[in-house]
């Protein structure tokens, strides 16, 4: 009786198998987010009776695609049409019946009384598939297990509203994931979540299954995580999409998120992130109406008038719980001193734990004071770049960033040997960010990446639409947890396997809810990506495929131990930040450099940005609060506290002077080069418009900066092709440019001696 049923159900799914063969050379590269089509083969449907278009499959680029197309596509399609023919039937029940177990078969589907499906045999076979609810509110059966060798089964789908099993474990040693059920639609209430794809659990080679789509309806369901490939083999699932919301009503809640793709094998690539889903009504913060817009254009940002924008600005964090810059005292004379500076721009800090004190749980008030602060910025001209900022993972851990429930360590010891020693040396440390990488879940059922993600949806929403939110800077200086030394000593595999595709499910989140504000990805860490920028390697990272992403870097050098080359070493950062930049055609910030006070480094840092036209951003604006630093805080500031004002002894003059030399602000053309030495400034710029869309018309402005800190006695303006449109010795120089002039040099010089005491640039 058991071995009849068992033939029945093999015989069912001859044809399923048979179509999936089809596709499976269907593969990825290790940076593409296409899901390798073999992975769905136990939910590929029936083969169609007419004969589709040719399609030229795409060849695997990884050794793990490799593996399926040359080794196991063959044997487990010969392994099923054994298991699925009359004598292979029959010789299978004998075995089993001499074994007493259920050594070779398929497991059967699942039904209403039993919704799972059953494991396939235990050294042959694929799983059944789990049972398709029909019941409002019941969810689909899991898919069963994989023998040794075999694909796990199809989670069922979900009655409406309910979520979709999960899909079944492939083969021990090599197998795929069964694909999640899907979650079930509920138009006028919640709509089912996707189940999540099976893991390609071999111990040589697995892929994981495709996560489930979630279901439509008012609030649309969450879209199922893909399984994780196997360790070395491995492929991870794709993450199923999300549902659609507004169906059968109106709803107020964020759009539903696609799942998360599931993680790779050493010698395999990661599943893609879903789709998130659509219909959500949103409420958008006030447009920062004092500024314009910015947005990449090509490797230039560019405001809404076309003009090429350069920034100039500081970092603000507060490390410090509640984490809001205006409870270390930053605040509207902070502004004011930024602004009557010269500065534009404020990298400003959030921390997660600020964000999400519990899982799913956020603090609008937390965010509404930092939302404050920006449109404080804003009314004084000020940019700010959101970053989700973090430093040695945690505050249990001895530093900022994630939660407690989000930080995971197994129970390992805490070496708190410091910054930045402690990411070297402590094991909590390290479980802490693995668990991160590996998405493991949280209290409320979703990965660690998965809140992560969701906090950042909720962050975008709050910001969309407001012009002085230049962009989001996804992740303050991600390190890679125990792969810390390859990805030090030049391996690619952190940063294409783990961090990219963080990169592209937080993207996701965000483009959910703002579809504009810019993208700041940073590579890894410093203290592991600076040995190969040292060493002339280039910057390890994958392609964020969305129009508006900036690259973010940090440049610095190591204090008095690099002194004597520090120019050298903060050339050779830049220039490889810059090199990646060129070859995916997006701006690039230097966002962090300084953390010191020595003019002969500040120079270094600032100049080698300078000489590539990028923007920066000083770390820091104040070292109060900063726990986490690996210089002395007063040298770091450019404000020693911010609870007095930034005035006389509380301003770090020194460093200032060295900061706020004159720099175009906003550029009615393209520009070339600009540099300050001796107290000079040189700038010349073409009237060209950087989109390629022609020319600016004569008589466009062009902003400099140029602060009355930095010329005391005041200055000289000698314009080639253009005129001076502005009062003499205004802070922010005005030129126009000439009707016949296609490139346009200004030449400012100061009525005295460089105050600064240095060449600079």
């Amino acid at each position: 009786m058991l071995a009849a049923a068992r033939r029945e159900s093999t015989h069912s799914r001859s044809k399923t198998n048979s179509a999936a063969a089809v596709n499976t050379t269907s593969l990825v590269s290790a940076t593409s987010t296409t899901q390798p089509t073999a992975a769905a083969s136990p939910t590929a449907t029936v083969a169609p009776t007419t004969t589709p278009a040719a399609v030229v499959p795409k060849l695997p680029s990884n050794p793990a695609g490799w593996f399926q197309v040359l080794v196991y596509n063959p044997l487990h399609t010969g392994v099923h049409l054994w298991i699925t023919s009359p004598l292979g039937a029959g010789v299978d029940a004998a075995i089993n019946r001499l074994a007493g177990t259920y050594v070779i078969g398929n497991g059967t589907r699942g039904t209403e009384a039993a919704p799972n499906g059953t494991a396939g045999g235990w050294l042959l076979g694929d799983g059944g598939a789990g049972w398709n609810s029909t019941a409002p509110g019941v969810r689909g059966g899991n898919g069963g297990a994989a023998g040794l060798l075999g694909d796990g089964g199809i989670g069922g789908n979900g009655g409406a509203g309910a979520a979709g099993g999960l899909g079944g474990s492939g083969g021990k040693l090599m197998g795929i994931g069964g694909n999640g059920g899907a979650g079930g639609t509920s138009p006028g209430g919640t709509g089912g979540a996707g189940g999540q794809g099976g893991r390609g659990s071999g111990l040589l080679f697995g892929i994981g299954g495709k996560g489930g789509n979630g279901g439509a309806g008012l609030d649309g369901g969450r879209g199922g995580n893909g399984g994780n490939g196997a360790f070395i083999l491995g492929i991870g699932g794709n993450g199923g999409d999300a549902g659609n919301s507004g169906v059968g009503g109106t709803t107020t809640k964020l759009p539903a998120l696609g799942g998360a793709g599931g993680t790779a094998g050493l010698l395999g690539n990661h599943g893609a992130v879903g789709k998130y889903g659509t219909g959500s009504s949103l409420v958008q913060s006030p447009s920062g109406s004092s500024v314009l817009s910015i947005t990449a254009n090509g490797m230039y940002l560019t405001n809404s008038d076309g003009q090429v924008v350069l920034l100039h600005g500081v970092n603000e964090v507060y490390k410090l719980a509640p984490y809001e810059p205006s409870a270390s005292g930053f605040d509207e004379a902070d502004a004011e001193f930024l602004a009557a500076n010269g500065f534009n721009v404020v990298r400003l800090g959030v921390i997660w734990a600020g964000v999400e004190p519990t899982p799913g749980e956020y603090n609008a008030a937390y965010i509404a004071s930092i939302q404050q602060t920006v449109n404080m910025l804003a009314a004084h001209g000020i940019y700010t770049i959101i970053d989700m900022h973090q430093d040695l993972y945690s505050a249990s851990l001895g530093g900022e960033g994630a939660p407690e429930w989000a930080t995971k360590t197994g129970g390992l010891p805490n070496v708190n040997a410091g910054f930045p020693a402690s990411y070297y040396l402590s094991p909590a440390q390290t479980a802490a960010w693995d668990n991160f990488w590996n998405n493991s879940q949280a209290s409320n059922g979703l990965g660690l990446q998965d809140n992560y993600a969701a906090a950042w949806q909720y962050i975008a929403a709050t910001f969309a639409g407001n012009n002085a939110v230049i962009g989001f800077d996804i992740m303050n200086e991600p390190f890679p947890g125990t792969s810390w030394l390859p990805t030090l000593l030049g391996s690619p595999f952190f940063a294409y396997q783990e961090l990219t595709p963080m990169y592209r499910q937080v993207a996701s989140a965000i483009r959910s809810v703002d579809p504009n504000a810019a993208l700041l990805v940073e590579p890894a860490n410093p203290a592991v990506s600076e040995v190969g920028a040292i060493l002339g390697l280039p910057l390890q990272l994958g392609t964020i495929d969305d129009p508006n992403v900036i690259l973010a870097f940090h440049d610095y050098c190591a204090g008095s131990a690099t002194a004597s080359f520090c120019g050298w070493l903060a050339s050779q950062q830049a220039n490889t930040a810059q090199a990646y930049a060129k070859a995916h055609q997006i701006p690039v910030i230097m966002n962090e450099f300084g953390a010191s006070n020595a003019k002969s480094d500040l120079y270094a840092e600032m100049n080698a940005a300078n000489a590539n036209l990028m923007s920066w951003a000083v770390w820091a604006y104040t070292g109060y609060g900063d726990i986490t630093t690996s210089g002395n805080t007063d040298g770091e500031s450019l404000v020693y506290n911010p609870q007095l004002p930034p005035t006389g002894s509380n301003v770090n003059t020194s460093s200032l002077q060295v900061l706020t030399t004159p720099f175009p602000q906003a550029i009615s053309g393209t520009p070339i080069a600009f540099s300050n030495a001796n107290g000079t400034f040189d700038f010349s710029y073409s009237t060209a418009k950087a989109d390629g869309s022609g020319s600016f018309a004569p008589g466009s402005q062009t902003m400099i900066s140029v602060p009355a800190i930095a010329y005391p006695n005041g200055y000289s303006v000698s314009v080639t092709g253009g005129q001076v449109a502005s009062a003499a010795n205004a802070p922010v120089l005005v030129v126009t440019s000439d009707s016949a002039a296609g490139v346009i040099r200004v030449v400012v010089t100061p009525n005295g001696p460089d105050p600064s005491g240095s060449a600079g640039s």
